[in-house]
């Protein structure tokens, strides 16, 4: 079985909830904001539902039409579809993937910055994460105001906890970085003007 992409595998998801159309499962993405997640668009969710009907995991169920409106095809979820989406969670959950966040790489080079210029990316990308956790409590307000189970968005949650966990860290590494704490030497920049001129030579 070939592997889904991540829209492949939101959609999937979406239509163990019942059967649906694109537009209506594109919709149903956007109000639940799960561009968080993964990237949504409508032409590439079209494209991903396709695909889940040539891989046999979803089925044509019936068709559709409003007035002048383009004929509607509604898309449910095949028994193969289930036990992929069974199987793909498992795993998911349980086993840790190799993932290479460009974070992690800043942070192992950062040493090639001047202290002053690591110290304000990190505080600006505090800001930045603090932004993304108000987001995340406006989610948390929503959904708690529908009374939705917890089981539906436990995700939200998750995120709100890892943006929070970031924010400490990278206040309590600037404040180190800020007193000397960690000790820094200030990269040494090649003189530009002299290599040129060797260059001409």
């Amino acid at each position: 079985m070939a592997s889904l992409t991540p829209l492949a595998f939101a959609a999937l998801g979406l239509l163990a909830e019942g059967p649906a159309h694109p537009y209506e499962m594109f919709q149903t993405m956007t109000h639940r904001r799960d561009g968080r997640n993964v990237k949504v668009r409508p032409g590439t969710l079209y494209h991903q539902v396709g695909r889940l009907v040539e891989l046999g995991l979803a089925e044509v169920v019936g068709t559709d039409r409003e007035g002048n409106r383009p004929e509607r095809t509604t898309y449910a979820i095949t028994e193969s579809g289930w036990t992929v989406l069974h199987d793909g969670l498992v795993g998911m959950l349980a086993d840790p993937a190799d993932e290479y966040p460009v974070f992690h790489l800043a942070l192992a080079e950062v040493e090639n910055l001047p202290l002053a210029e690591a110290v304000d990316a990190l505080d600006r990308r505090v800001h930045a994460l603090e932004r993304q956790r108000d987001e995340a409590d406006e989610i948390l307000d929503v959904v708690r105001g529908k009374d939705l189970p917890e089981r539906y968005w436990l995700d939200v949650s998750y995120v709100r906890a890892m943006l929070t966990a970031q924010i400490e860290w990278l206040r309590a590494t600037t404040e180190r970085l800020r007193n000397g704490a960690v000790p820094w030497t200030d990269p040494v920049l090649p003189d530009t003007t002299t290599s040129s001129k060797e260059h001409t030579r």
